[in-house]
C-alpha cells in the first residue's frame, strides 16, 4: 500500500503542506499519524477518494496501478488476441499504433510502460522507432519487445541492445503476454 506525506500531497493537490495539515486534523482526509512524531500518513485510496469527493483531478495517481503496453502493429489478429491475454481486469490497459508516427505520438501521450514493435510494419520503420525511444530520455526504462519475422534470415543485422526481449514468429501469443505480465506486472507490483 502506498502512502503519502502531507508534503506529497502538497505537491499532487498544488496546495500549501499547512492545507494539507488542516484537511487532515479536521478529519476530512483520512490517514494516520506516526507512533511517536507529529508526521501524517495518507495511504493513496484515502488520498484518491478525497480527491473525488472534492471534484480535484486525481492525475495519474488512479493509472499508477495499471500496467500501459502500446502495441504497433497493424496485424489484426495479433492485436485482437493481445487485448484478449491482457484484459483490464488483470490490470493491463493496451493502446495499438499502426505506424511510427502514430508510435511516437501515443508514447508521448499514453506514457506506456512497455512498447511491443510488431517488425511486420517494415524493419526499418520498426528499427527506427527503437532507436528513437531509447534516444529520448522520457523513455529509458521502458521495456521494448520486438517480434521478428520469421523470413528465414536467423541473423539479424542490428543492434539489440535497445530491446529488452525478441520474439520470432509464429509464437503463441498467450506466451507473450505471460512474458509481459512477468516483466510489465512485475515492475509495476501487480503479481
Amino acid at each position: 500500500m502506498k502512502v503519502f506525506t502531507t508534503g506529497q500531497v502538497a505537491k499532487i493537490c498544488k496546495v500549501a503542506p499547512r492545507t494539507v495539515s488542516k484537511w487532515f486534523d479536521s478529519g476530512r482526509l483520512k490517514g494516520y499519524r506516526i507512533p511517536g512524531s507529529q508526521d501524517r500518513r495518507i495511504p493513496k485510496e484515502y488520498l484518491i477518494k478525497f480527491l473525488k469527493e472534492h471534484g480535484m483531478p486525481t492525475g495519474e495517481l488512479e493509472n499508477e496501478d495499471i500496467a500501459k503496453v502500446l502495441v504497433v502493429a497493424q496485424d489484426q489478429v495479433l492485436i485482437e488476441n493481445l487485448r484478449r491475454e491482457l484484459p483490464v481486469e488483470h490490470q493491463f490497459r493496451v493502446e495499438v499504433a499502426s505506424s511510427g508516427f502514430d508510435a511516437g505520438i501515443q508514447a508521448e501521450s499514453f506514457h506506456p510502460d512497455c512498447m511491443v514493435v510488431d517488425f511486420s510494419i517494415g524493419r526499418t520503420e520498426a528499427l527506427q522507432i527503437c532507436q528513437n525511444l531509447r534516444r529520448n530520455t522520457e523513455f529509458t526504462d521502458i521495456i521494448l519487445i520486438a517480434l521478428l519475422p520469421d523470413d528465414g534470415c536467423k541473423n539479424d543485422y542490428f543492434d539489440r541492445s535497445t530491446i529488452t526481449e525478441t520474439f520470432r514468429k509464429p509464437f503463441d501469443v498467450t506466451l507473450l503476454a505471460e512474458r509481459l505480465k512477468t516483466l510489465v506486472g512485475g515492475r509495476k507490483e501487480l503479481v
